[in-house]
Protein backbone atom coordinates (compact mmCIF):
# COMPACT_ATOMS: atom_id res chain seq x y z
CA UNK A 1 0.00 0.00 0.00
CA UNK A 2 1.58 3.42 -0.86
CA UNK A 3 1.72 5.87 1.25
CA UNK A 4 -0.94 8.48 -0.50
CA UNK A 5 1.30 10.96 1.43
CA UNK A 6 4.42 10.66 -1.15
CA UNK A 7 2.70 12.40 -3.73
CA UNK A 8 2.88 15.88 -2.42
CA UNK A 9 6.13 17.57 -2.07
CA UNK A 10 5.76 18.21 1.78
CA UNK A 11 6.60 14.31 2.91
CA UNK A 12 9.55 14.24 0.64
CA UNK A 13 10.92 17.27 2.65
CA UNK A 14 10.00 15.69 5.85
CA UNK A 15 12.42 12.48 4.76
CA UNK A 16 14.93 14.78 3.99
CA UNK A 17 14.88 16.79 7.07
CA UNK A 18 14.68 13.53 9.10
CA UNK A 19 17.59 11.85 7.54
CA UNK A 20 19.64 14.73 7.65
CA UNK A 21 18.77 14.87 11.46
CA UNK A 22 19.31 10.81 11.78
CA UNK A 23 22.60 11.00 10.03
CA UNK A 24 24.33 13.75 12.63
CA UNK A 25 22.69 11.93 15.29
CA UNK A 26 23.68 8.53 14.39
CA UNK A 27 27.92 10.07 13.14
CA UNK A 28 28.60 12.38 15.89
CA UNK A 29 26.50 10.00 18.25
CA UNK A 30 29.07 7.21 17.69
CA UNK A 31 32.07 9.10 16.58
CA UNK A 32 31.43 11.03 20.42
CA UNK A 33 31.12 7.43 22.74
CA UNK A 34 33.99 5.64 20.65
CA UNK A 35 36.84 6.98 22.65
CA UNK A 36 35.43 5.89 25.70
CA UNK A 37 34.63 2.32 24.21
CA UNK A 38 37.92 1.96 22.34
CA UNK A 39 40.39 3.92 25.26
CA UNK A 40 38.62 3.26 28.36
CA UNK A 41 36.17 0.31 28.20
CA UNK A 42 37.45 -2.75 27.25
CA UNK A 43 34.39 -3.45 24.86
CA UNK A 44 36.69 -5.62 21.78
CA UNK A 45 35.70 -2.64 19.79
CA UNK A 46 37.70 -0.39 16.83
CA UNK A 47 37.61 2.92 15.87
CA UNK A 48 35.41 4.30 12.79
CA UNK A 49 37.28 4.63 9.67
CA UNK A 50 35.83 5.36 5.79
CA UNK A 51 34.01 2.15 6.03
CA UNK A 52 32.21 3.13 9.43
CA UNK A 53 31.08 6.28 8.42
CA UNK A 54 29.50 5.13 5.15
CA UNK A 55 27.50 2.59 7.22
CA UNK A 56 26.07 4.98 9.58
CA UNK A 57 24.77 7.25 6.37
CA UNK A 58 23.43 4.04 4.75
CA UNK A 59 20.35 4.44 6.84
CA UNK A 60 20.10 7.95 6.50
CA UNK A 61 19.74 7.84 3.08
CA UNK A 62 17.56 4.95 3.09
CA UNK A 63 15.20 7.32 4.58
CA UNK A 64 15.08 9.57 1.81
CA UNK A 65 13.58 6.94 -0.24
CA UNK A 66 11.32 5.05 2.21
CA UNK A 67 7.79 6.28 0.80
CA UNK A 68 8.40 4.90 -2.69
CA UNK A 69 10.70 1.83 -1.57
CA UNK A 70 9.99 0.45 1.78
CA UNK A 71 10.94 -2.91 1.77
CA UNK A 72 14.26 -2.00 0.06
CA UNK A 73 14.54 0.93 2.03
CA UNK A 74 14.33 -1.41 5.50
CA UNK A 75 16.30 -4.42 3.95
CA UNK A 76 19.24 -2.07 3.09
CA UNK A 77 19.26 -0.18 6.47
CA UNK A 78 18.95 -3.58 8.84
CA UNK A 79 22.12 -5.13 6.20
CA UNK A 80 23.87 -2.13 6.69
CA UNK A 81 23.67 -2.39 10.74
CA UNK A 82 24.48 -5.63 10.42
CA UNK A 83 27.60 -5.33 8.41
CA UNK A 84 28.69 -2.13 11.11
CA UNK A 85 28.80 -4.67 13.83
CA UNK A 86 30.77 -7.44 11.89
CA UNK A 87 33.01 -4.69 11.40
CA UNK A 88 33.69 -4.47 15.57
CA UNK A 89 32.86 -0.37 15.04
CA UNK A 90 31.77 1.66 18.21
CA UNK A 91 28.71 1.44 19.21
CA UNK A 92 26.41 4.27 19.21
CA UNK A 93 23.00 5.18 18.18
CA UNK A 94 23.27 3.16 15.04
CA UNK A 95 19.76 0.97 15.84
CA UNK A 96 18.13 4.33 14.96
CA UNK A 97 17.78 3.89 11.27
CA UNK A 98 16.15 0.44 11.48
CA UNK A 99 13.64 1.56 14.10
CA UNK A 100 12.59 4.19 11.30
CA UNK A 101 12.41 1.99 8.44
CA UNK A 102 10.68 -0.71 10.27
CA UNK A 103 8.43 1.67 11.61
CA UNK A 104 7.73 2.74 7.74
CA UNK A 105 6.96 -0.85 6.58
CA UNK A 106 4.84 -1.40 9.33
CA UNK A 107 2.84 1.79 9.05
CA UNK A 108 2.50 1.24 4.89
CA UNK A 109 1.15 -1.65 4.89
CA UNK A 110 4.62 -4.10 4.67
CA UNK A 111 3.25 -5.77 7.99
CA UNK A 112 4.61 -9.33 7.18
CA UNK A 113 8.00 -8.04 5.76
CA UNK A 114 8.58 -5.77 8.69
CA UNK A 115 7.99 -8.57 10.97
CA UNK A 116 10.28 -11.25 9.05
CA UNK A 117 13.12 -8.08 8.91
CA UNK A 118 12.59 -7.93 12.30
CA UNK A 119 12.82 -11.40 13.13
CA UNK A 120 15.99 -12.09 10.89
CA UNK A 121 17.43 -8.86 12.76
CA UNK A 122 17.36 -10.28 16.22
CA UNK A 123 18.54 -13.80 14.96
CA UNK A 124 21.46 -12.29 14.11
CA UNK A 125 21.70 -10.08 16.90
CA UNK A 126 21.90 -13.35 19.01
CA UNK A 127 24.11 -14.77 17.04
CA UNK A 128 26.70 -11.94 16.89
CA UNK A 129 26.47 -11.19 20.79
CA UNK A 130 26.54 -14.68 22.13
CA UNK A 131 29.55 -15.93 19.35
CA UNK A 132 30.91 -13.18 17.41
CA UNK A 133 31.88 -10.45 19.76
CA UNK A 134 35.13 -11.34 21.98
CA UNK A 135 32.51 -10.77 25.50
CA UNK A 136 29.61 -12.95 24.34
CA UNK A 137 26.25 -11.47 25.91
CA UNK A 138 24.14 -13.86 28.12
CA UNK A 139 20.28 -14.08 28.04
CA UNK A 140 19.51 -11.14 29.70
CA UNK A 141 20.99 -9.39 26.32
CA UNK A 142 18.91 -11.16 23.97
CA UNK A 143 15.94 -10.67 26.13
CA UNK A 144 16.35 -6.72 26.55
CA UNK A 145 16.74 -6.56 22.65
CA UNK A 146 13.70 -8.61 22.13
CA UNK A 147 11.35 -6.45 24.27
CA UNK A 148 13.41 -3.21 22.42
CA UNK A 149 12.36 -4.89 18.91
CA UNK A 150 8.93 -5.83 20.10
CA UNK A 151 8.09 -2.47 21.43
CA UNK A 152 9.08 -1.24 18.33
CA UNK A 153 6.72 -3.31 16.21
CA UNK A 154 4.02 -2.95 18.81
CA UNK A 155 4.01 0.98 18.45
CA UNK A 156 4.55 0.39 15.03
CA UNK A 157 1.11 -1.84 14.78
CA UNK A 158 -1.03 0.55 17.41
CA UNK A 159 -0.26 3.60 14.89
CA UNK A 160 -0.89 1.42 11.83
CA UNK A 161 -4.51 0.65 13.32
CA UNK A 162 -5.22 4.03 14.56
CA UNK A 163 -4.32 5.20 10.79
CA UNK A 164 -6.42 2.72 9.01
CA UNK A 165 -9.29 3.34 11.53
CA UNK A 166 -8.79 7.72 10.41
CA UNK A 167 -9.17 6.25 7.04
CA UNK A 168 -11.29 4.35 7.54
CA UNK A 169 -13.82 7.01 8.82
CA UNK A 170 -13.42 9.43 6.38
CA UNK A 171 -13.96 7.25 3.70
CA UNK A 172 -17.06 6.45 5.68
CA UNK A 173 -17.87 10.21 6.23
CA UNK A 174 -17.25 10.75 2.19
CA UNK A 175 -19.57 8.27 1.07
CA UNK A 176 -22.48 9.38 3.71
CA UNK A 177 -21.92 13.06 1.54
CA UNK A 178 -22.10 11.57 -1.15
CA UNK A 179 -25.54 9.80 -0.52
CA UNK A 180 -26.80 12.65 1.29
CA UNK A 181 -25.37 14.77 -2.24
CA UNK A 182 -27.25 12.02 -4.24
CA UNK A 183 -30.76 12.51 -2.39
CA UNK A 184 -30.39 16.29 -2.15
CA UNK A 185 -30.21 15.97 -6.41
CA UNK A 186 -33.20 13.47 -6.02
CA UNK A 187 -35.33 15.88 -3.93
CA UNK A 188 -34.51 18.95 -6.08
CA UNK A 189 -35.78 17.01 -9.54
CA UNK A 190 -38.49 16.19 -7.62
CA UNK A 191 -38.99 19.42 -6.85
CA UNK A 192 -38.25 20.87 -10.40
CA UNK A 193 -40.93 18.42 -12.16
CA UNK A 194 -43.70 18.66 -9.56
CA UNK A 195 -42.91 22.92 -10.36
CA UNK A 196 -42.81 22.70 -13.64
CA UNK A 197 -45.08 19.90 -14.92
CA UNK A 198 -47.96 21.52 -12.76
CA UNK A 199 -47.15 25.16 -13.86
CA UNK A 200 -46.46 24.48 -17.91
CA UNK A 201 -49.70 22.37 -17.78
CA UNK A 202 -51.58 25.13 -16.43
CA UNK A 203 -49.90 27.58 -19.04
CA UNK A 204 -50.66 25.16 -21.59
CA UNK A 205 -54.30 24.71 -20.74
CA UNK A 206 -54.79 28.69 -20.12
CA UNK A 207 -53.47 29.70 -23.41
CA UNK A 208 -55.49 27.01 -25.06
CA UNK A 209 -58.86 28.93 -23.51
CA UNK A 210 -57.32 32.24 -24.28
CA UNK A 211 -56.95 31.37 -28.01
CA UNK A 212 -60.51 30.40 -28.35
CA UNK A 213 -61.91 33.25 -26.55
CA UNK A 214 -60.06 36.01 -28.15
CA UNK A 215 -61.96 36.45 -31.00
CA UNK A 216 -65.79 36.10 -29.97
CA UNK A 217 -64.64 36.42 -25.80
CA UNK A 218 -61.96 38.84 -25.61
CA UNK A 219 -62.97 39.66 -21.73
CA UNK A 220 -62.95 36.19 -20.76
CA UNK A 221 -59.74 35.89 -22.87
CA UNK A 222 -57.88 38.29 -20.57
CA UNK A 223 -58.99 36.02 -17.35
CA UNK A 224 -56.93 33.30 -19.07
CA UNK A 225 -54.11 35.38 -19.64
CA UNK A 226 -54.03 36.94 -16.60
CA UNK A 227 -53.69 33.57 -15.60
CA UNK A 228 -51.25 32.34 -17.86
CA UNK A 229 -49.12 36.00 -16.71
CA UNK A 230 -49.76 34.49 -12.41
CA UNK A 231 -48.95 30.56 -13.24
CA UNK A 232 -45.45 32.42 -15.25
CA UNK A 233 -44.39 34.52 -12.45
CA UNK A 234 -44.93 31.51 -9.75
CA UNK A 235 -42.69 28.96 -11.74
CA UNK A 236 -40.08 31.63 -11.74
CA UNK A 237 -40.49 32.33 -8.06
CA UNK A 238 -40.67 28.53 -6.87
CA UNK A 239 -37.46 27.80 -9.52
CA UNK A 240 -35.53 30.16 -7.57
CA UNK A 241 -36.29 28.80 -4.64
CA UNK A 242 -35.74 25.05 -5.42
CA UNK A 243 -32.25 25.93 -6.95
CA UNK A 244 -31.28 28.64 -4.43
CA UNK A 245 -31.01 25.10 -1.90
CA UNK A 246 -27.54 24.28 -4.57
CA UNK A 247 -26.39 27.39 -4.18
CA UNK A 248 -26.47 28.56 -0.92
CA UNK A 249 -28.20 25.63 1.13
CA UNK A 250 -31.45 28.03 1.78
CA UNK A 251 -34.42 29.01 -0.28
CA UNK A 252 -34.84 32.61 -0.50
CA UNK A 253 -38.57 32.28 -0.08
CA UNK A 254 -41.01 30.11 1.74
CA UNK A 255 -41.36 26.22 0.44
CA UNK A 256 -44.61 25.25 -0.76
CA UNK A 257 -47.22 24.25 1.63
CA UNK A 258 -50.56 23.29 2.76
CA UNK A 259 -51.14 26.29 3.67
CA UNK A 260 -51.25 27.77 0.11
CA UNK A 261 -54.01 25.22 -0.66
CA UNK A 262 -56.46 27.40 -1.46
CA UNK A 263 -53.98 29.80 -3.68
CA UNK A 264 -53.41 26.44 -5.35
CA UNK A 265 -56.99 25.32 -6.33
CA UNK A 266 -57.88 29.05 -7.50
CA UNK A 267 -54.72 29.16 -9.84
CA UNK A 268 -55.54 25.62 -11.39
CA UNK A 269 -58.19 26.75 -13.63
CA UNK A 270 -60.60 24.15 -12.61
CA UNK A 271 -63.17 24.04 -10.33
CA UNK A 272 -62.21 23.10 -7.54
CA UNK A 273 -63.62 22.25 -3.44
CA UNK A 274 -61.63 22.09 -0.81
CA UNK A 275 -62.66 20.42 2.72
CA UNK A 276 -60.99 20.57 5.43
CA UNK A 277 -61.71 17.80 8.29
CA UNK A 278 -60.42 17.50 11.87
CA UNK A 279 -58.29 19.81 14.20
CA UNK A 280 -55.67 21.50 12.01
CA UNK A 281 -52.11 21.64 13.14
CA UNK A 282 -49.01 22.77 12.14
CA UNK A 283 -47.57 20.24 9.61
CA UNK A 284 -43.44 18.80 9.92
CA UNK A 285 -41.86 20.55 6.76
CA UNK A 286 -41.47 17.64 4.69
CA UNK A 287 -45.15 16.41 5.09
CA UNK A 288 -46.37 19.97 4.05
CA UNK A 289 -44.02 19.97 1.37
CA UNK A 290 -44.90 16.32 0.49
CA UNK A 291 -48.95 17.19 0.79
CA UNK A 292 -49.52 20.54 -1.21
CA UNK A 293 -47.16 19.03 -3.96
CA UNK A 294 -49.52 15.72 -4.03
CA UNK A 295 -52.49 17.88 -4.39
CA UNK A 296 -50.52 19.93 -7.07
CA UNK A 297 -49.36 17.14 -8.80
CA UNK A 298 -53.11 15.53 -9.22
CA UNK A 299 -54.65 19.09 -10.22
CA UNK A 300 -52.11 18.55 -13.05
CA UNK A 301 -52.96 15.56 -14.47
CA UNK A 302 -56.40 16.16 -14.18
CA UNK A 303 -55.86 19.85 -16.27
CA UNK A 304 -54.33 17.29 -18.81
CA UNK A 305 -56.52 14.13 -18.92
CA UNK A 306 -59.61 15.66 -18.31
CA UNK A 307 -59.80 19.69 -18.28
CA UNK A 308 -62.69 21.74 -16.94
CA UNK A 309 -63.72 18.75 -14.52
CA UNK A 310 -65.21 19.40 -11.11
CA UNK A 311 -62.24 18.44 -8.60
CA UNK A 312 -62.90 17.87 -4.70
CA UNK A 313 -60.19 18.07 -2.41
CA UNK A 314 -60.52 16.29 1.04
CA UNK A 315 -57.95 17.22 3.80
CA UNK A 316 -58.23 15.79 7.32
CA UNK A 317 -55.95 16.04 10.49
CA UNK A 318 -56.34 13.09 12.65
CA UNK A 319 -54.43 11.95 15.90
CA UNK A 320 -51.61 10.38 14.23
CA UNK A 321 -51.90 10.89 10.37
CA UNK A 322 -52.68 13.32 7.76
CA UNK A 323 -55.28 12.45 4.82
CA UNK A 324 -54.94 13.70 1.16
CA UNK A 325 -58.14 12.62 -0.99
CA UNK A 326 -58.53 14.50 -4.47
CA UNK A 327 -61.35 13.12 -6.72
CA UNK A 328 -62.48 14.28 -10.22
CA UNK A 329 -65.63 13.65 -11.87
CA UNK A 330 -63.79 12.85 -15.42
CA UNK A 331 -66.60 15.20 -17.18
CA UNK A 332 -64.03 17.69 -18.56
CA UNK A 333 -65.41 20.58 -20.77
CA UNK A 334 -62.47 20.27 -23.24
CA UNK A 335 -60.44 16.89 -24.42
CA UNK A 336 -57.44 15.60 -22.61
CA UNK A 337 -54.05 17.35 -23.91
CA UNK A 338 -51.39 14.82 -25.04
CA UNK A 339 -47.82 15.51 -25.01
CA UNK A 340 -47.38 17.18 -21.55
CA UNK A 341 -46.64 14.10 -19.24
CA UNK A 342 -43.40 12.58 -18.73
CA UNK A 343 -45.70 9.38 -16.78
CA UNK A 344 -43.86 10.19 -13.41
CA UNK A 345 -46.36 12.22 -11.78
CA UNK A 346 -47.93 9.10 -9.79
CA UNK A 347 -44.69 7.23 -8.99
CA UNK A 348 -43.40 10.69 -7.42
CA UNK A 349 -46.51 11.21 -5.70
CA UNK A 350 -45.80 7.42 -4.37
CA UNK A 351 -42.40 8.10 -3.78
CA UNK A 352 -43.12 11.23 -1.85
CA UNK A 353 -45.35 9.33 0.32
CA UNK A 354 -43.24 6.11 1.27
CA UNK A 355 -39.84 8.44 1.96
CA UNK A 356 -42.23 9.96 4.89
CA UNK A 357 -43.40 6.14 5.64
CA UNK A 358 -46.82 6.84 4.45
CA UNK A 359 -48.89 5.66 1.67
CA UNK A 360 -50.28 6.44 -2.11
CA UNK A 361 -53.23 4.87 -3.98
CA UNK A 362 -54.36 6.18 -7.10
CA UNK A 363 -57.06 4.48 -9.50
CA UNK A 364 -59.97 5.35 -11.55
CA UNK A 365 -63.74 5.93 -10.04
CA UNK A 366 -65.88 3.26 -11.05
CA UNK A 367 -68.57 5.64 -12.77
CA UNK A 368 -65.83 7.90 -13.84
CA UNK A 369 -63.06 10.50 -13.03
CA UNK A 370 -59.96 9.27 -10.99
CA UNK A 371 -58.98 9.10 -7.22
CA UNK A 372 -55.68 9.82 -5.32
CA UNK A 373 -55.21 9.17 -1.85
CA UNK A 374 -52.84 9.81 0.13
CA UNK A 375 -52.18 9.05 3.76
CA UNK A 376 -49.04 10.30 5.89
CA UNK A 377 -48.19 10.14 9.80
CA UNK A 378 -47.41 12.62 11.80
CA UNK A 379 -45.84 12.73 15.28
CA UNK A 380 -48.18 13.08 18.44
CA UNK A 381 -46.84 16.30 19.55
CA UNK A 382 -49.25 18.50 20.95
CA UNK A 383 -47.19 21.73 20.10
CA UNK A 384 -47.32 21.32 16.42
CA UNK A 385 -50.74 21.95 16.62
CA UNK A 386 -52.39 25.50 15.85
CA UNK A 387 -55.65 26.73 16.14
Amino acid sequence: MRDVCSESPWPRRVDLALAAVVGVIQVGGTAAAQHWQVSVADLGRVSLDWRGYALLLVGPLAITVRRRLVVPAMVVTLVATCVYLLFDFSYGPVFLSPVITLFSAVVSGRRRAAWLGAAAFFLFIVVYAGWLIPNPRGWFHDTAFAAFLLLTMTVSEFVRIRRERLAERERVAREESRRQASEERLTMAQELHDVLAHNISLIHVQAATALHLLDEHPEQARTALTTIKQASKDVLTEMRGVLSLLREGAPRSPTAGMDRLDELAERSGLPVTVEITGSVRRLPAGTDRAGYRIVQESLTNVSRHAPGASVTVRVSYGPGEFGIVVEDDGAGAAPAISGLGSGNGIPGMRERAAALGGSLNAAPLPGGGFRVEAVLPLPDDPAMEST
